[in-house]
């Protein structure tokens, strides 16, 4: 018999919390080491250069992995700003490489991502320098995706997280459940003319919450626009797009991309903090 995953959670966040405090000072800051289901969940753990005092962030990488080049620029950003960071890598951590041109993926944002963000959650609430009030989870893409299918009610426990954002998600297997809520504010930001996660099904989430998602549509902007100088090109043999023709198009949009450094961390920093039941 398969344990609950709110079970799985509960037994993840107390161990985390003891393993902290059997550690007194915490983990330091470099490669972890993070206790998931089925996994041992390896993570880059970054604190800012000052005592940490905005909400720590989970930043989830996309179908291609951890990848620097974008995902360092806001691991840097969120520590100028004095949040501590944490970017844990599910395909590495079960050996797995690229999954972008892979249909039948062994590893899936509903299932094993979902997973890893609570495991990571958990385990970066549960260090002594973590701001109290919830972390915050961020995903791109692939790791988008999972910030939605983490956000649903009932999945994290009560106060463990106070927002999540997700840039460029695949948002139609959350559409297509009526019944799906936001456990927590969420802020969706995407291109409006993407092309690889379409833009449409988001439209559809933002309009049954309104209360509690905010979309915001980058104007002629496609997939991985917040990414630093990558000229927009079409890419091929991809496992999922949404003309299903395994074309799809990403690149820089430059003042999307400014708009995103700006407002994102501005929205995180107005977030109130999440209150335990």
């Amino acid at each position: 018999m398969r344990t609950p995953l709110p079970t799985v959670l509960a037994v993840l966040l107390a161990g985390c919390a003891a393993a902290s405090h059997a550690q007194g000072t915490g983990a330091a800051p470099g490669q972890v080491t993070i206790p998931a289901p089925g996994v041992s969940l390896a993570a880059d753990y970054a604190v800012p250069p000052r005592a940490p005092t905005a909400p720590a962030i989970i930043l989830l990488h996309g179908c291609g992995g951890p990848w620097p080049a974008r995902d360092h620029q806001w691991r840097d950003l969120f520590l100028a700003e004095a949040h501590p960071v944490l970017l844990p890598d599910s395909f590495g951590s079960r050996g797995l490489g690229p999954q972008c041109a892979v249909t039948r993926r062994g590893i899936a944002p509903g299932r094993e991502r979902r997973s890893d963000a609570a495991a990571a959650a958990a385990w970066l609430a549960a260090q002594p320098g973590t701001p109290p009030g919830g972390v915050v989870v961020v995903g791109w893409s692939n790791g988008g995706s999972t910030v939605l299918a983490a956000a649903g009610q009932g999945v994290m426990p009560a106060g463990l997280v106070r927002g999540y954002v997700a840039l460029y998600p695949g948002c139609a297997a959350i559409a297509r459940r009526p019944g799906w809520t936001p456990a927590a504010p969420l802020l969706i930001m995407m291109g409006e003319d993407d092309d690889w996660t379409p833009a449409e099904p988001c439209r559809t989430l933002a309009a049954r919450h309104p209360d509690l998602i905010r979309l915001v549509l980058v104007p002629g902007a496609v997939h991985d626009f917040d990414a630093p100088n990558r000229p927009v090109r079409a890419r091929q043999g991809l496992a999922y797009t949404a003309n299903n023709n395994g074309i799809a198009h990403a690149g820089t949009n430059p003042a999307g991309r400014e708009a995103a450094l700006r407002d994102i961390p501005a929205w995180i920093n107005a977030l109130p903090p999440a209150k335990p039941q």
